[in-house]
């Protein structure tokens, strides 16, 4: 409620509001007192709250405040009040000559709740029979009861003196029985004290208080850090949960605050261990501390008023979310208005952009004589040791990162993994194990602190024993605001295995339905050593169901000697029958494992799409076994000598029930160990490729060289149905007499190579005339041409399409392994181009790919005005938008406040056109982009009302 004047049709909404979400408060007014109703059976609808109700004479009486479906019955809020408020306004507009900028409307408050009870309950409580007859005598006919003390705040006015039960006889010598005779005595007595008579159990009281100014405990100011919106609590709340206003109380608890589990409705009392008795006092805690700092923060619930609950607050160290602004109302024009909270030389903002500059200060060309895992930390100065980003963790381990010889040590351990390739086909840590193998059950160190290495259980099979250290239980956060390529969750947790290991890298392979999109934060709990680090996503696989996410070894002090990359074995293949053990990680980090034999290693994994396009793996063949831990446990397969042969991972689908309803579930099968070997073995090797900073160092990463086609088996006996040749049906299953299978083509993604050429149906041969029966079949082809100098990047195939064998010549696509790196938040929608999941649905609008609006946020124009996710966006004021560059360059040159035209195209196919009214005030357009040579996000504000600090 504003100082200037008293909106009526807010109060009227928020009185329905509270009926109908709250029954209880249905007879508690907006002030800390009760306010009648008129009611009527009169059944009317929601969004009808502030419209008038007339009399027969067609004058205004009432105005429509609430209803009760089931009853047909309405309330009507009587107009005492609000014409006051209308007068004050008039009169101060007469007395100025001008429409003033505010107007106070002056509004008392002793911060406690009344009732109306009858006399005879007032008997009851003990109220007096002469003081009856006298408030009986003085009283208006027809009065039936008087005012009881329901509740009061506490340290308010009234706390200490009044008490639930007491009886409301005179106000200031007056008998008061009525709400809208005390609502006019404590408004016209606002810092001025008012003599209360009580009697409490038959007992008379008389009690001073003074009466408080309602609009000095009602926030007219709220902080904004990472999504959360933090004010002081104000007296309607503090009356609700009983508590004092004022404290600092978590309207929303954004990210920041929601991945450390603080909910909704929560007290600060303690941040970063300082006291926090006002907002103030929060700001100037947040000032002091630096991005990426972890810090205790005390809390308490409502629900759970007794107890304060202590958690670790991660401050954001990204540049997702603008910096802490504070809004303030202004009175005279209505609006909340935004300004930079912290001062710009505080550590918050200082470590952000030192981070920025850190980063291109690490930034090294690639050397032309070594390979990329050869190259030696860098050293800026004499006082800097390397250039491996150095990470404080909980306990502020001190590392020292001088590494003498170190170019020949790592020269060393790359010739043993090239040596070990050759020799047995695997690629392997630089960790002995010879040492577990000889019975040794700790993990050996020669690093001071090694004893809080794990011990390992002695009734552990070899190979638990053995893949233990590298082991890693992964906790990833995705910020609201960043939910990019329809990702369904904000919080995933999984198993990973680390498969590289050395003094400045250190990669884990996990599953993409734990890392779903790159934009998120990932702690990593290693099962060997008690020590949480973060991560940053490196590499994801636009295909195959997994992602490496890289570390820093020097965070992990005297825990990086306990911790081990595996050895992988991706030859030979396994087959059914074969005997594996499945090796995960609890919750409480207690390795587990489970002897199990290969029931089929070849299945095809067949994922539908999901209602909200997302990430699924196509064209894979996963492993199955006899037994497992059920769809929730992940982990990794291995052979006896605790050697990786494949991935436990977990998968994402939609289970459809009937026609409209829809569950997410999902389950868990092996991934051949063979895909991630061979990216692994390219970032060994320094194959080219985009380079990006990792742990201060650039390095190229991999590019995967795709047939953007989705594709499903079909037997060869069906095949033989739709007319396929004997010779065919022969030729392919002699070179494959175990899966005894065609490939056919569900269909293209939209926009690649392909899509032009093959048709859904199509059964691919062979390429280059050599018979292709399975998926791997077409990914070692299309290795092949990254192989060849001379290679075109085309695939010779043979097809057969409606009883016809037909030679193509098909081109590939090349994709990097960065996923979506760049989106706008414009008018409260995340806009993105079109992600892989979105492309595989086949189809991209006839006006061009369009950008893709991937979510939206509830109160903001586009959900105000109908423009939701699931659709293109490809015109704008009749300007063409076929991608994020002219999208942006079209939204540069709208107004606030102007309406703009946009013409959508759903994903199916129905086009639409609508327009909406652009608020720069509260929904400046902004962009978020992925800068690999600094390994940064950087937030670019493109359009705003006014600056934001971003």
């Amino acid at each position: 409620m504003r100082h200037a004047g008293f909106d009526v049709s807010i109060l009227a909404g928020t009185l329905a509001r509270l009926d109908r979400e709250a029954p209880h408060y249905k007879k508690d007014g907006y002030n800390d007192f009760n306010t009648f109703y008129m009611q009527a059976a009169s059944g009317t609808k929601g969004g009808s709250s502030g419209s008038p109700v007339v009399d027969c004479q067609g004058r205004a009486v009432a105005l429509n405040a609430g209803s009760k479906s089931s009853s047909a019955s309405a309330f009507f809020l009587p107009l005492e009040r609000v014409v006051r408020a209308l007068n004050l306004i008039r009169d101060c507009w007469d007395a100025f000559g001008i429409k003033s900028e505010s107007v106070y409307i002056p509004r008392g408050t002793l911060q406690m709740t009344f009732q109306h009870k009858g006399f005879e309950e007032t008997r009851r409580l003990g109220l007096r029979n002469e003081t009856e007859q006298m408030v009986r005598l003085v009283s208006p006919a027809g009065e039936t009861g008087m005012l009881v003390v329901d509740s009061v705040v506490p340290e308010g006015p009234a706390h200490k003196h009044l008490e639930p039960g007491d009886v409301l006889v005179h106000i200031n010598g007056e008998v008061v029985t009525q709400f809208l005779a005390m609502e006019t005595l404590l408004d016209d007595s606002v810092g001025k004290e008012v003599n209360l008579q009580i009697e409490r159990g038959g007992v008379p009281l008389t009690v001073k208080l003074e009466v408080e100014d309602l609009h000095s405990i009602t926030p007219n100011h709220f902080l904004e850090v990472s999504g959360a919106v933090i004010h002081p609590l104000s007296y309607q709340q503090a009356r609700n949960f009983r508590f004092k206003c004022g404290l600092v109380y978590v309207a929303e608890a954004g990210y920041m605050l929601s991945r450390a589990s603080v909910p909704r409705h929560s007290i600060i009392k303690k941040f970063a261990g300082e006291d926090i008795e006002n907002l103030d006092d929060l700001i100037a805690v947040i000032s002091k501390l630096s991005r990426g700092a972890r810090v205790p923060l005390e809390y308490v619930k409502y629900t759970d008023r007794y107890r304060n609950k202590s958690v670790l607050v991660t401050i954001d160290q990204h540049g997702w979310y603008a910096p802490p602004q504070l809004y303030t109302r202004n009175d005279a024009t209505g609006l909340w208005n935004a300004k930079l909270a912290i001062p710009l030389e505080s550590p918050f903002v200082v470590s952000h952009r030192a981070g920025h500059m850190d980063a291109n200060l690490n930034s090294v060309s690639p050397l032309t004589e070594s390979s990329p895992m050869d190259l030696k930390c860098q050293h800026e100065s004499e006082n800097t040791a390397d250039g491996c980003v150095k990470m404080q963790t909980d306990e502020e381990i001190a590392v020292d990162g001088s590494h003498s010889g170190e170019d020949s040590i790592i020269e060393k351990k790359r010739r043993r993994v090239d040596e070990e390739i050759a020799a047995e086909g695997t690629i392997s840590s630089f960790g002995d194990l010879d040492d577990i193998k000889d019975g040794a059950l700790r993990h050996p160190s020669s690093v001071e602190g090694s004893d809080l290495a794990r011990t390992i259980s002695s009734n552990a099979s070899l190979a638990e024993q053995v893949i233990e250290p590298a082991l890693v239980m992964f906790e990833v956060h995705v910020p609201p605001i960043c939910m990019l390529d329809g990702v369904h969750s904000q919080h995933f947790f999984g198993t990973g295995v680390i498969i590289y290991h050395s003094d400045c890298l250190g990669l884990v392979a996990v599953d993409r339905n734990t890392v779903a999109v790159s934009i998120s934060d990932i702690m990593l709990s290693f099962a060997a050593y008690p020590i949480e680090i973060p991560a940053e996503v490196v590499f994801l696989h636009p295909v195959h169901n997994f992602a490496l996410v890289a570390y820093d070894p020097s965070a992990l002090g005297a825990g990086a000697s306990v911790i081990r990359a595996a050895k992988l074995l991706p030859e030979p293949a396994l087959r059914r029958g074969d005997s594996v053990y499945l090796v995960g990680l609890s919750r409480s980090l207690q390795a587990t494992s489970r002897k199990s034999t290969i029931t089929n290693p070849c299945t095809a994994v067949n994922i539908g799409s999901a209602d909200c396009p997302r990430y699924r793996a196509i064209n894979m063949e996963v492993i199955e076994l006899d037994t497992d831990f059920g769809s929730s446990f992940s982990g990794i397969l291995t052979d006896e000598q605790g050697r990786v042969q494949a991935l436990w991972a977990s998968f994402s689908t939609q289970l459809k029930y009937g026609c409209s309803s829809s569950e997410d579930h999902q389950f868990v099968r092996g991934i051949p160990i063979y895909a991630i070997s061979q990216v692994l073995e390219k970032i060994i090797s320094g194959t080219p490729g985009p380079f990006r900073l990792i742990n201060g160092i650039r390095r190229p990463m991999p590019l995967v060289r795709l047939l953007e086609v989705e594709l499903y088996p079909t037997l060869l006996s069906k095949a033989r149905s739709y007319g396929l040749s004997d010779n065919w049906v022969q030729a392919l299953a002699k070179k494959d007499p175990v899966r005894r299978q065609v490939l056919r083509v569900k269909g293209c993604l939209a926009g690649s190579k392909a899509e032009k050429l093959l048709e859904q149906g199509d059964m691919i041969l062979a390429i280059n005339k050599e018979p292709i029966t399975c998926f791997l079949d077409i990914e070692n082809a299309c290795q092949k041409l990254d192989q060849s100098i001379d290679s075109d990047g085309v695939l010779n195939m043979t097809i057969f399409r409606q009883g016809k064998e037909i030679d193509l010549i098909v081109g590939t696509d090349v994709r990097d392994g960065n996923g979506s790196t760049r989106m706008v938040n414009w008018c409260g929608s995340i806009i993105q181009d079109p992600h892989s999941a979105v492309r595989a649905l086949g189809f991209l609008p006839k006006e061009g790919h369009g950008v893709y609006v991937a979510r939206w946020c509830h109160g903001s124009p586009v959900h105000r005005y109908g423009l939701y996710a699931l659709q293109w966006i490809v015109e704008v004021n009749g300007q063409p938008t076929p991608d994020l560059e002219s999208f942006i360059e079209v939204v540069k040159g709208l107004e606030d406040r102007e309406f703009v035209r946009v013409k959508t195209v759903h994903l199916n196919g129905k086009p639409r056109v609508l327009t909406l009214k652009q608020d720069l005030h509260y929904w400046p357009t902004w962009e978020l982009t992925f800068e690999p040579e600094t390994d940064t996000w950087k937030r670019r504000t493109i359009k705003a009302l006014q600056p934001t600090g971003a």
